[in-house]
């Protein structure tokens, strides 16, 4: 276990290694995600305890390529508004957290499938539009991946393939929502994430909203984990074995 507020850049790279060998064991990016948030959430502590109320892994997915139960999640967003079918969604891959309903990733309310409509829908998701504003991504390239610049980031080694998102007091911060029922109830106190884009052109993300306060520094050095963690996910993303449900259909 790993003391969160006190957290070293040795123990950064020793939790970045662990992660990046959970995809040994996994048979798909849904199963490598809840182990990450598994191990995430158990495993960075405050006084031996979990640091982290809500530990999340977000992935963006085309709709057309979501299963019939993410659609309707997608879909009640949008009041029953048709979606086109290459609309990317950001959605739940898995979640781990203090109360037994954020342990499931079907039983999450609202979150399982977000449609991201277009520049200005996104921008009225405050959270969402500052995680891609911090990870130096513009919206647009959510939306709109464009393979030749991806390619292109990759093999140049650009930074921004993964970054860090960063909310040092989730009371007060215009970016957190949900404050009277979310942040004031399980006292949230900071919020704090790191991901990046995958080859496909789709964004994952983990989002950690903690108990305690977390300094700028020690949020930043997940900024190396984000790598770690993107190579583990990497070969699921370049087979198409997303769900687990997707495991029977790529072998």
């Amino acid at each position: 276990m790993y003391e969160l507020a006190k957290l070293t850049r040795h123990q950064s790279f020793e939790c970045a290694v662990k992660l990046r060998n959970l995809d040994k064991h996994a048979v798909s990016m849904e199963d490598l995600a809840t182990q990450i948030v598994r191990f995430l959430y158990e495993s960075l502590t405050d006084d031996g305890k979990p640091a982290s109320v809500l530990v999340r892994f977000f992935k963006t997915h085309s709709y057309g390529k979501l299963n019939t139960e993410l659609q309707n999640a997608a879909r009640e967003i949008l009041k029953g508004s048709p979606i086109d079918l290459e609309t990317k969604c950001l959605t739940l891959l898995a979640t781990a957290g203090d109360l037994p309903h954020w342990n499931n990733r079907q039983m999450s309310s609202g979150h399982k499938a977000i449609p991201l409509i277009d520049e200005d829908f996104v921008s009225k998701a405050p959270m969402i539009s500052q995680l891609i504003k911090q990870f130096g991504l513009d919206i647009q390239s959510i939306i709109h991946p464009v393979p030749e610049i991806l390619a292109y980031n990759e093999q140049k080694r650009i930074p921004s393939i993964f970054n860090v998102f960063y909310v040092p007091d989730a009371l007060t911060s215009p970016y957190i929502p949900a404050k009277e029922n979310f942040v004031v109830p399980y006292r949230i106190k900071s919020v704090f994430g790191f991901g990046g884009m995958l080859p496909s052109g789709n964004v994952f993300a983990i989002i950690l909203f903690t108990k305690i306060f977390i300094p700028i520094e020690i949020a930043y050095l997940f900024k190396w984990v984000a790598a770690y963690v993107r190579v583990a996910a990497v070969s699921f993303d370049k087979v198409g074995c997303i769900f687990n449900d997707d495991v029977y259909l790529v072998h």
